[in-house]
């Protein structure tokens, strides 16, 4: 049976209807989940997929003594003609997210206790605790909120200044979870040492109420407090000889053991406002939690003795935290990025410039009207960032000089650029519907949409773009899509025959986005250019196809081919959304931090598999103009082993 989706294209900009098979989510939601990567974690406990678990226990040899209830924990009926005939007087769980609570563990606890556990049960995991260490980091402050951004002009040095609604506010309400073992040592100054905050004992009656816990410290260093850095650890059994551990390498036990994990990772809080700390000057530190989130704020006194008004959960009221993710806000405080279009503008800018610029919550209109552009126009399609872009306008005095319309840009007419002719046409590109590298196509779309206000030789920049690809061996990150096979003396095969029948289904066939930075890989051939994109003219109407192969020059395994964009604003000036240079030794990748490049896993990667392998990868990639889709096809040759 089919049935009509609907979507809207991050490309395209339109509205689609397409003929999906019935069970599209459903083949979908398991290939995207990474179970296989929970299963691979060797410390943790776990509850498999419920439409799978009844195929396992069974193929184990465990169907008289389990029992699969399919049913969220909160609906299991208790007695003789219920899910359970009593209570139990053992709880295991898993609950958990980077933030521990984050997933309702403790209102599921909180539930469990009340009516599914008998009073003094045992739990597994028995104990988990929270852990919390100050910093100073002007990379991750980046994160959340917009630096004064310098631009020379041939009339001196401008500043563009954040609006003071931006500067006060507290920021997103949502963690921000990382691989905190790729932030380099470098990037961050410690303020104290690592504080247990507050811990959690499942076996007994668990709370969900808000709640707050202190802990006074002396800073180790002077400095300005930014940012909590936070994890958790448990404790499988009541002595805590079993332990799972989430603390990043310098904090952790042994960090020659230490698991590679992404369902799990570490969390990075940002305070409501940065504050100056001093070393050996006794401050606390404040956990703050409801059922669901935790936040922290630094207080000079106890909050017990001077029982204040703790802060509320923080909520963004300035609209550029609704806007602007996290890696949002570094790019647009990376000097060094800023400094490339600055570049660029000075060289295509005229004093009788007319530019309209197209891009979401984007500062190039400023910088072209500082650069000296005769008018500036700036189209923002979201309520949310016209809201903002009026605030940054305000704050720099420029409300009266930048012409702002909410509008898509596609829907542009004459009247609304004041009957004049577009002499300058600007992108980055970003949009902040785009998921994939290419999906800021989207900006070749719109120039083809307002083709008919482009004066005569008009420029256009970027004025090309172009999609690249390299093939890698992941130090971990293959794990997500690696087949399990035995976890803990537990066929789970089964599970891995569903995972690769959802994969088949088309996620073979599709990229996926990761920030992999966080995600350290080698580069086994050199990066090759494999499309090219002329916004100097409009979308063609006919397919653009690129085929070849790609030769591999380090040996290795093939894990997959990761792919980018990078647009050329002028001959001589290109911003890179990926590869930022490999050493040619190793071969160890670095990746541009602010964008997702496109994962395309070549199969389900055997970490057993010898090293070697294909000495090419051949590839077909097209582009669809009339939906905006890049298709793709990878296939490996001179392989070894097929599991690798």
């Amino acid at each position: 049976m089919k049935v009509f989706c609907g979507r809207a294209n991050p490309t395209t900009g339109s509205v689609e209807w397409l003929e999906e098979d019935e069970h599209y989510d459903y083949h979908q939601e398991i290939a995207r989940s990474s179970y296989a990567d929970m299963l691979h974690d060797k410390d943790r406990v776990f509850k498999p997929m419920a439409d799978a678990a009844v195929k396992i226990v069974e193929k184990n040899g465990f169907s008289d003594k389990i029992k699969i209830i399919n049913k969220h924990s909160t609906e299991v009926t208790m007695g003789p003609d219920g899910d359970m005939p009593c209570r139990a007087n053992i709880l295991i769980t898993e609950l958990f997210d980077t933030e521990l609570i984050g997933e309702g563990a403790l209102p599921s606890y909180e539930h469990a206790h009340r009516h599914l556990v008998q009073e003094n049960c045992e739990a597994v995991p028995h104990r988990a605790t929270v852990y919390a260490q100050l910093v100073e980091s002007r990379r991750m402050w980046s994160w959340n909120k917009l630096f004064p951004i310098p631009v020379h002009t041939s009339c001196g040095e401008q500043v563009i200044v954040p609006p003071f609604e931006l500067e006060r506010c507290p920021g997103a309400p949502s963690v921000y979870d990382i691989q905190l073992n790729q932030v380099s040592s470098a990037d961050f100054t410690v303020l104290s040492d690592v504080l247990p905050m507050f811990s959690v004992d499942f076996s007994k009656q668990v709370s969900s109420s808000a709640a707050c816990h202190s802990r006074q410290f002396e800073p180790v260093a002077s400095g300005r407090a930014q940012v909590v850095l936070s994890w958790w650890d448990i404790e499988m059994d009541p002595e805590g000889k079993i332990k799972c551990s989430m603390a990043p390498f310098w904090a952790h036990s042994d960090p020659e053991e230490l698991q590679w994990r992404d369902h799990w990772m570490q969390c990075v809080y940002f305070l409501p406002q940065e504050e100056p700390v001093v070393q050996g000057s006794s401050i606390y530190l404040v956990a703050h939690h409801d059922d669901y989130c935790v936040w922290y704020s630094l207080q000079r006194t106890s909050p017990e003795k001077d029982r204040r008004v703790y802060p509320a959960r923080p909520v963004c009221d300035c609209q550029a935290h609704l806007l602007w993710n996290r890696p949002r806000f570094g790019e647009i405080n990376d000097q060094d990025r800023t400094d490339q279009y600055i570049q660029a503008l000075r060289t295509v800018l005229k004093p009788d410039s007319v530019c309209l610029c197209v891009s979401d919550g984007s500062l190039l209109s400023l910088l072209a009207h500082h650069l000296g552009a005769e008018q500036v126009f700036t189209v923002e399609s979201s309520a949310a960032s016209y809201r903002l872009m009026k605030k940054i306008f305000k704050a720099n005095h420029l409300e009266d000089k930048i012409n702002i319309i909410e509008k898509r840009p596609e829907l542009l007419t004459s009247a609304d650029l004041e009957g004049k002719k577009i002499s300058l046409l600007l992108g980055e590109p970003f949009f902040t519907t785009s998921l994939l590298p290419w999906h800021n196509l989207y900006f070749w779309y719109v120039r083809t949409a307002v083709d008919q206000h482009l004066g005569p030789g008009a420029v256009v920049m970027p004025q090309t773009a172009s999609l690249h690809a390299v093939v890698v061996e992941f130090r971990d990150l293959w794990r997500i899509r690696s087949p399990c096979g035995d976890c803990e003396g537990f066929d789970v095969h089964i599970m891995d025959d569903m995972i690769k029948r959802a994969l088949d289904f088309r996620e073979s066939k599709e990229a996926e986005p990761h920030p992999l930075w966080e995600y350290p890989c080698r580069c086994l051939s050199e990066p090759q250019q494999i499309l090219t994109f002329d916004f100097r003219q409009p979308v063609p109407p006919h397919l653009i196809h690129a085929e070849g192969s790609i030769e591999l020059r380090r040996p290795g395994r093939s894990h997959g081919a990761v792919l980018w964009m990078e647009y050329h604003l002028t001959p001589d000036n290109t911003v890179n959304t990926g590869l930022l240079k490999s050493a040619e030794d190793k071969g160890d990748c670095c990746w541009n931090p602010h964008c997702k490049q496109a994962v395309y896993f070549f199969t389900m990667a055997d970490p057993r598999a010898p090293l070697g392998g294909p000495q090419t990868v051949s590839y077909t990639v097209d582009f669809h103009p009339h939906t905006g889709d890049i298709t793709m096809d990878f296939s490996l040759s001179d392989t070894l082993d097929d599991g690798q």
